[in-house]
Order: C-alpha cells, then structure tokens, then sequence
C-alpha cells in the first residue's frame, strides 16, 4: 500500500463532475487523443483537457456523457495543447482508461466526497 494521506489532504483535491460538450480527434501526439471541451457550470466554466481514451469511446459516445475530473492541478502542457482539467478514469484488461462517470445525471461542478 502507498503512503497513508489524510483526510484533510484529500479535501485538497477537488474532483468535479462536469458534461463534455465537445470532442476532437488529436493525431499530433505519439499517443492519439481527444481535445475534450467539458462544462463544469456556471461557477467553473468550460475547461479544456486532453485524454487517451480512443481505444474505448468513439466521439459520439463521449458528448453529453458526465465525467469526474481533477479540476485543481496546475495547467499541463501536452503537444500544442494547454490541458486544463485531469479526466479520471480506471484501466481496463489492457491498461486503457474507461472514465469515471455517474449512473445519474448530477449538476455540472458538483464536488466528490
């Protein structure tokens, strides 16, 4: 097991859900991406991230689709991209990220506890 954190370090972590409301193929990288536009609400806005996930969604099946996302880590620099969210999600059999997503519709920038 890893280091033990706290629980007050865990409350530093803002995880959010938010709706993606766009989504672009990247062939640009090693790795092919999406450009995802997610809508966090009118409190976050709409933030930008860019994430490995062709192997299992199509675009039409991430539009509309809620996601949780880290919303709190410093912008990232990836190709010609400025990421500004981090999509979560967990690997599958071959080590592909299925995303983390509600079996309900929630508001958009609703926080994890």
């Amino acid at each position: 097991m890893k280091d033990l954190i706290s629980y007050s370090d865990f409350t530093k972590i803002e995880i959010r859900v938010g709706t993606i409301i766009s989504a672009e193929l990247n062939n640009k990288l090693r790795k092919p991406s999406y450009v995802l536009k997610i809508d966090f609400g009118d409190k976050i806005g709409i933030k930008k991230s860019s994430a490995q996930l062709t192997k299992n969604y199509t675009i039409d099946q991430m539009l509309h689709k809620q996601i949780a996302a880290v919303i709190n880590f410093p912008k990232k620099q990836i190709g010609d991209l400025i990421s500004e969210v981090l999509v979560l999600g967990f690997p599958d059999n071959n080590n592909e990220p299925i995303l983390i997503s509600p079996d309900k519709k929630l508001t958009n920038g609703g926080r994890l506890y």
